[in-house]
């Protein structure tokens, strides 16, 4: 195979930062020729840049890819006292780019990726949320009930299995790989550490609604360009939340997918597609 070929493989690597929160060590892969522009990849819930393992090859032709795993998934270490919080997470990221020397990028945001990315309660699909919404009541936040609730199906095999295939057309589930599912499990939710942190964050999540408002004020103020390509069969993030951008943003590109929650499972070359014709129209 050429050298220039090569450029286009995956990479894995672990890079160790000193933080504000202490030692931590980003397990992140990386593609494509570092010279080009750089497309930062943000997973899911409950996955990890293990998402992005498909995609990843049909972009890094034509840009550098970089997809960190957030603290709390995979093989990203941060320190026993870490605690788990949107914000936190924000700082570990931060400080890698930084120690990357990353300073431009194109970002792909989505649930965890960007708890503001759906920054519309219009988004949210209550029947999904509703639960989580529980640890939030403030009579008795964070319950161990509620906890429990969340435990025995979001934080199972199971629950995990239903992100994956939830209102994916039949046609199309053969083309999802049911290795995923397995490895998010595995790896992110099985056992009583691993819960406890999505279970922080689950309680957390309550804290990124009051930036709403801010997230609204950027998108006028700066008129950032904006692609949202996601499945309109999410039970998580409902379609009305993409259209919604309308609202602030006067010409954002919005494809509706026929998928469910992990769109690029089974559209991940429609948008590949999607994701070069939107960046070369913004001379990115």
């Amino acid at each position: 195979m050429s050298l220039h070929a090569d450029t286009y493989r995956p990479t894995y690597h672990d890079l160790a930062l000193t933080t504000s929160l202490g030692d931590a060590t980003v397990h992140y892969v990386e593609a494509g020729n570092a010279w080009k522009p750089t497309v930062l990849l943000l997973h899911v819930f409950p996955s990890s840049s293990n998402q992005f393992r498909d995609l990843i090859p049909l972009i890094s032709d034509s840009y550098h890819v970089l997809a960190p795993d957030l603290p709390a998934f995979d093989l990203t270490k941060v320190t026993s006292d870490f605690v788990y919080t949107f914000d936190n997470l924000t700082t570990i990221i931060a400080t890698w780019l930084l120690a990357l020397n990353i300073t431009r990028y194109a970002v792909y945001i989505f649930d965890y990726g960007a708890p503001n990315g759906d920054a519309y309660d219009s988004g949210f699909g209550y029947p999904f949320w509703r639960p989580i919404m529980a640890l939030w009541n403030e009579s008795n936040p964070n319950s161990e009930a509620d906890r429990d609730t969340l435990r025995s199906f979001y934080l199972q095999i199971g629950g995990t299995n239903y992100q994956y295939t939830t209102n994916v057309p039949g046609e199309d589930q053969m083309l999802i790989n049911p290795v995923a599912a397995q490895i998010d499990y595995h790896l992110n939710l099985e056992g009583t550490e691993n819960q406890n942190r999505q279970l922080d964050l689950f309680y957390d999540y309550r804290n990124n609604l009051p930036f709403y408002l801010k997230v609204h004020e950027y998108f006028r103020t700066s008129q950032v360009p904006l692609l949202a390509a996601r499945g309109k069969g999410d039970p998580a993030f409902i379609p009305s939340g993409a259209e919604d951008f309308k609202k602030d943003l006067p010409n954002p590109q919005i494809y509706l997918l026929d998928a469910g929650h992990f769109a690029l499972e089974t559209k991940r070359w429609e948008i590949a597609r999607l994701m070069k014709e939107f960046l070369k129209t913004v001379h990115f």
